[in-house]
């Protein structure tokens, strides 16, 4: 196995050291990355209820969830974002989101068609709160450009389609890219993000060729395993079935 995979604890096998610092932690089939330098940064947060098993990763690694001091969501769909509210119980942390994908109460979700239909409805519509993401929760508003602090300046790419907000993360320190939904990469294919859980795949198309623009020799997903050799042939060839 490369040494990009380490795996950190043979008790906890759900969390992978990617490059120097930075952990995929996998809870019930999503990936959190979480990058542990001087405080913690923390990417996505994971289902509901996904906190305590958070907790339990990083003290295995020797940290406090108290040191988290900065939240990134790549999208708004409740499975990276549903653990926020707990997280925002626990920690100080501010949280940073792209603006597209905040909602007010009449606003319309970052989901497709016939799931904003659906939560229109009773009793769906009773779920509605699950999968909003008020302005009160976000104290920084992204839309792109911005370069956070982690990792020695942390790129954030607007990539949507999977939803209008949807953003990738791009370290050039450690020629890492973390995208989110906005692809797919399970089974060592990439593949542009499932039609029926996206908002535009004309848009995840554009977003794939900007990906493809940036210097990386690392490729992590919301799901399944981090990708590495000849990454950028395979976006390339990603690409081309695009265009075909």
């Amino acid at each position: 196995m490369s040494s990009l995979f380490r795996k950190y604890s043979v008790i906890l096998k759900s969390v992978l050291e990617v490059t120097p610092q930075v952990y995929q932690l996998t809870i019930g089939g999503v990936n959190i990355m979480l990058i542990a330098e001087e405080e913690l940064t923390l990417i996505d947060t994971g289902l509901p209820g996904s906190s305590a098993q958070i907790i339990d990763s990083i003290h295995r690694l020797g940290r406090s969830v108290e040191e988290i001091s900065l939240i990134i969501l790549t999208h708004n769909h409740f499975d990276h974002a549903g653990g926020l509210a707990d997280l925002r119980k626990l920690t100080k942390a501010k949280v940073a989101a792209h603006k597209a994908d905040i909602n007010d109460t009449e606003g319309q979700l970052p989901y497709p068609g016939l799931i904003r239909r659906l939560l229109r409805i009773p009793p769906f519509s009773a779920l509605r709160s699950v999968f909003l993401l008020n302005p009160s929760e976000v104290d920084i508003q992204l839309a792109g450009g911005e370069v956070l602090k982690p990792l020695g300046g942390l790129e954030v790419v607007h990539t949507p389609g999977h939803t209008p907000g949807s953003i990738s993360l791009f370290s050039s320190q450690n020629k890492l890219l973390i995208v989110g939904d906005a692809l797919n990469g399970r089974r060592g294919t990439l593949r542009l993000p499932p039609k029926m859980a996206s908002t535009d795949l004309t848009q995840a198309m554009e977003s794939v060729k900007r990906m493809a623009r940036l210097d990386f020799d690392v490729l992590c997903f919301g799901h399944g395993r981090p990708l590495t050799g000849d990454v950028h042939a395979k976006m390339q060839e990603l690409i081309g079935k695009i265009k075909d």
